[in-house]
């Protein structure tokens, strides 16, 4: 027969009340965090930094610091500030077809290798894209118009981004190349997006709500990323697609939806 009074004494021991305590205390804690909505900070990932720097032209920057092994390219269809990424825009679209490489282990976002649109070509010419090599764990920026172009040592380990080539190691040069890439409003002052790395291959997401001329964001992101120490990067899509969402900052641009975008890992 159940002994009532055995089993209250044997709760009674303070260890094992410690023990019961710390489960109820778990149990509880995981029901809150699952109720949380998406928008939640417990949410966001973690491992990276967020920056907001100002440069001495006056062009205010927006940075997530990551590391490119938790660098996920997403197809989405909504403003980047909607989603449940933490991340910025990616690359260049019309009509929801992606006219910049985003490639993933050698398959596009959308579609097939070679289908228009999926995210296998930089469209019409040669652009800069952005190559993180998981083999050599080193970027490079090389200038191709579709992804069979790319050279890396395994195609099955490997994400590239493309955009239009930023050259932050050029700048005898940078104009020619980004107006032969057909830099859109070059000369405007628009918002402006941008990927890059250091030289100790870390990746910045950057995003200025500062209107800049191309010029004036590229000046800005060799002055103010890395202390001076950013090696290359890609100008990505802008304007009222430069958007960015973390738990630090939401830019949404013109409100408009995008069509790719650079997200962070969950962890």
């Amino acid at each position: 027969m159940f002994n009532y009074m055995n089993a209250i004494k044997w709760i009674a021991k303070p260890r094992l009340q410690l023990l019961l305590v710390g489960f109820l205390i778990g149990n509880l804690i995981a029901v809150f965090l699952t109720a949380l909505p998406p928008s939640s900070p417990y949410y966001y990932p973690k491992y990276y930094t967020y920056h907001e720097m100002k440069a001495s032209i006056g062009v205010k920057l927006h940075a997530l610091q990551t590391v490119p092994q938790n660098i996920a390219l997403k197809p989405i269809t909504s403003n980047v500030t909607l989603t449940d990424e933490t991340g910025i825009n990616g690359g260049f679209f019309w009509n929801g077809d992606l006219l910049s490489i985003a490639v993933v282990n050698d398959q596009p976002l959308k579609g097939q290798q070679e289908d228009y649109g999926s995210g296998w070509y930089n469209i019409d010419v040669p652009k800069g894209t952005l190559v993180w090599d998981e083999i050599t764990r080193r970027f490079t920026v090389q200038v191709v118009q579709d992804a069979h172009e790319l050279k890396v040592t395994d195609k099955q380990h490997y994400w590239a981004q493309g955009g239009i080539s930023m050259s932050l190691q050029d700048d005898s040069h940078w104009e020619v190349q980004a107006i032969s890439e057909d830099m859109p409003a070059f000369d405007e002052k628009r918002l402006r997006s941008g990927v890059v790395y250091d030289n100790k291959q870390t990746i910045w997401l950057i995003v200025t709500d500062t209107p800049s001329t191309a010029e004036q964001f590229r000046k800005a992101v060799v002055e103010m990323v890395g202390r001076g120490n950013v090696v290359d990067g890609v100008f990505l899509d802008g304007d009222g697609s430069s958007q960015m969402k973390s738990m630090q900052k939401q830019l949404k641009g013109d409100s408009r939806e995008v069509y790719q975008m650079l997200a962070l890992k969950q962890k």
